[in-house]
């Protein structure tokens, strides 16, 4: 049996993963509530927004211990093996969030989502390397990236109604399910990568194998990745360190923060969170498609991998600013403020999707997920020390909050262009 396009069923797989994990991460924020909100996780727990801020950063250590681990786990074990390990464990972390009591075991079963969560991003960057050519991997991120706005798009209204019909336990059972429910599919198609897979048509190989950098084309099996080291010694890995350190708060911000922001300032309840909160995501989603498209087609055009990465992040980084300046200047209104944030969200996925692509830009077989894993765990420190700061920020005002994150908008684009002088292969 031969499969036509069987490149945009694995990724098709794996966007499917990324809703997933947008769904179970999304829950915690959308139930947590607080003492007003009637059966909410903070009323029913005791719990209040100090015990979420520091539930939400050890979720965040987890989280990035998990990116270096899973990147290294998934160069060692492979994409096949890695998702299973990685979406098995989050998925059963996830149902056993109905069983928590208190503060102790919410906090132990975030650390067990964050840790197997992180998987998804480097196993997806590592997958697309192997499964799409060079001027293809970026609109792959993108619709793999576009499961991370989907997601969050479906979360609020759909747990809020589970919420509503059977409280937050049964619901953490139901989302926890879906992913233990994704493994199956995932093995019976996801046999091998694209040079030996049974099902692939040999034009589609073909295609895929001669799109690759020459590295890629020359790694087997036997190829050893680099250390983190070696890979630092090269200043373009330093594009992705730095860029994501600045960049990781501004998505982190939205997603771990709005539905408090709107519980805080426009006084809504669970239903009304699951009403507004999706609204961000559209954009989102839209975004990441498109950022793929555009960078893709200015590669074709230009044959430049450098023009078509670094044209698409800067546009994202000035939709980004311009909305989080608007934040600050015009949003008085619920309605305003999530218009707004649609925009800074459109920005951030139409930049990311590039970001994310270029740890396989530089490098090619067993170092792309190191590379993917470690920039996703240094980006996601920068996250935690905003998690600690935002509780004590918020209490007098969230605007010295979308400040600082507006300045982070061009440290992190000029890192970019700074470090990575020239975006191409360091192998070759």
């Amino acid at each position: 049996m031969k499969i036509k396009g069987l490149r945009w069923v694995i990724i098709g797989l794996i966007f499917l993963a990324t809703v997933i994990n947008y769904i179970d991460r999304s829950a915690l924020a959308i139930m947590w509530g607080n003492e007003n909100v009637e059966g909410s996780i903070s009323q029913s727990l005791g719990l209040t927004k100090s015990d979420y801020s520091l539930i939400l950063n050890i979720f965040m250590v987890a989280y990035a211990l998990g990116q270096l681990f899973s990147g290294k786990l998934f160069d060692k074990v492979g994409t096949r093996v890695g998702y299973v390990i990685s979406i098995g464990v989050w998925g059963l972390s996830s149902f056993f969030h109905s069983m928590a009591r208190g503060m102790f075991s919410l906090a132990f079963l975030r650390s067990t989502l964050g840790l197997s969560e992180a998987g998804n991003w480097p196993g997806g960057v590592k997958s697309n390397a192997e499964w799409f050519p060079i001027k293809e991997r970026a609109i792959a991120q993108g619709l793999f990236n576009a499961g991370a706005s989907i997601g969050s798009v479906i979360a609020p209204p759909f747990i809020a109604t589970l919420f509503v019909a059977y409280g937050w336990r049964i619901t953490f059972m139901v989302i926890g399910s879906f992913g233990i429910l994704w493994i199956i599919p995932w093995l019976l198609i996801n046999k091998s990568g694209p040079k030996t897979h049974p099902w692939i048509t040999k034009e589609e190989q073909k295609y895929i194998v001669e799109g690759q950098s020459v590295a890629d084309q020359n790694a087997t099996s036997e190829t050893k990745g680099k250390s983190l080291k070696e890979i630092l010694s090269h200043k373009e890995s330093w594009a992705i360190v730095i860029g994501r350190f600045f960049l990781e708060p501004i998505w982190w911000l939205f997603v771990g923060w709005m539905p408090i922001y709107l519980f805080d300032v426009y006084g809504f309840n669970v239903k009304e969170v699951g009403m507004f909160a999706w609204v961000p995501y559209v954009g989102a989603a839209i975004g990441s498609i498109a950022g793929g498209y555009v960078s893709g087609q200015i590669i074709a055009k230009t044959n430049s991998i450098d023009k078509g990465r670094k044209t698409t992040i800067f546009i994202g980084g000035v939709i980004m600013l311009i909305g989080l300046i608007a934040t600050v200047l015009f949003a008085d209104s619920a309605e305003i403020f999530v218009a707004i944030v649609f925009f800074v969200l459109f920005g951030f996925q139409f930049a990311i999707s590039n970001v994310q692509t270029l740890p396989s830009d530089f490098f090619s077989g067993k170092s792309v997920g190191s590379l993917a894993g470690l920039g996703g765990m240094v980006g996601v420190f920068s996250v935690i020390i905003m998690n600690f700061l935002i509780p004590v920020i918020a209490e007098v005002s969230y605007t010295p909050i979308f400040i600082a994150i507006a300045v982070f908008v061009p440290l992190g684009v000029g890192a970019i262009y700074f470090f990575a002088r020239d975006i191409k292969s360091v192998e070759e």
